[in-house]
This record gives structure tokens, C-alpha cells and sequence, in this order.
């Protein structure tokens, strides 16, 4: 993957202890919670998941509305810290634009909940730099906006069912 991308970052806060917040939110299904946006497709199935995605070094394939496929790959997972993955084999638009992409989730307790910061980056091929920079700014980085208050709204939901830690 190429060392320079285009990336937008979104931040939330989950009303929820940080254990919880990891444990609800690292292997949630993609199915759920990413609809299409405007030319973006949405997650609609999940193929070849190895492990249980909450380690590093797993695989699994995305299957989009469009008909196409993205491959993720998990390459850093510390724990109540921070959870990397990488994705490849873009086809449709993307595939003929960049070269991968890398996804970040930064956790961290705050007063009253879990901090998330997801940050995701592009990595556009040559001379494709400004394109991929306009999908981010103009239809990424909403989309990333609408997104993870979902996701925030599901762990809390989930959160709220788990019983207390002795």
C-alpha cells in the first residue's frame, strides 16, 4: 500500500465503560450498520471470516450492493486501545482508484463513557489523488458521520443488557 492517502477522521462518545464499549463494538456486523450513501455501496453480507475478529492476523471478505467485494484484514488489536485493518482488492469505483485502504479505532475512557476515534484512510493510485480526495471530503467523510452514532447507539443498548463485573 502506498505510504500517503486521503483520510477522514470521526469522533463519538459512548455512554458506556470502556470494556464494554471494545467488546460490543470490534466484532459488530458490518451488515448493520453500513447502508448505502449516495455512490457508495452497502455492506451486504460477510464471506471467509476467520476467527471471531478480535485478533490480529484475521481475514474476512465484504460483499457490497453494487456487486463488488473488499477484502479486510486485521493487523493491530491492543486491547480497550486501538483495532487496525486493512482493506484490499477494492473492485467497482475504488478498485480503479486506490490500492487499499486502512481503517483506525482509537479507544480511550473518558468521564462518563468511551471515547472512539476512527480515522480511515484511502490510498489512491497515481494521478487518481484528487478524485479519491473528493469522494472523501464530499460523500466518506458524511457517511463516517452517520455511521458510528449508530454504532455508539449499539453499544450503549448493549451495554445497558451486560451484567455488572464483580
Amino acid at each position: 500500500m502506498a505510504k500517503h492517502g486521503t483520510s477522514a477522521t470521526v469522533d463519538g462518545v459512548a455512554i458506556a465503560p470502556l470494556e464494554a464499549t471494545w467488546d460490543i463494538s470490534v466484532p459488530i456486523d458490518p451488515t448493520r450498520f453500513y447502508p448505502k450513501f449516495g455512490p457508495l455501496p452497502a455492506v451486504i453480507e460477510v464471506r471467509d471470516q476467520t476467527g471471531g475478529w478480535n485478533a490480529a492476523g484475521q481475514t474476512r471478505k465484504l460483499m457490497l450492493s453494487d456487486g463488488g467485494s473488499v477484502i479486510e484484514h486485521t493487523v493491530t488489536m491492543e486491547r480497550l486501545s486501538l483495532f487496525v485493518y486493512e482493506l484490499s482488492d477494492f473492485q467497482k469505483l475504488f478498485g480503479k482508484l486506490v490500492s487499499g485502504a486502512r481503517a483506525e479505532w482509537e479507544y480511550l475512557a473518558v468521564t462518563g463513557g468511551t471515547r472512539i476515534r476512527w480515522t480511515y484512510t484511502f490510498f489512491p493510485f497515481p494521478r487518481a489523488g484528487w478524485i479519491v480526495a473528493a469522494i472523501v471530503r464530499l460523500f466518506w467523510a458524511p457517511y463516517m458521520k452517520r455511521v458510528l452514532p449508530g454504532i455508539i447507539r449499539e453499544v450503549e443498548r448493549l451495554a445497558k443488557e451486560r451484567p455488572p463485573r464483580a
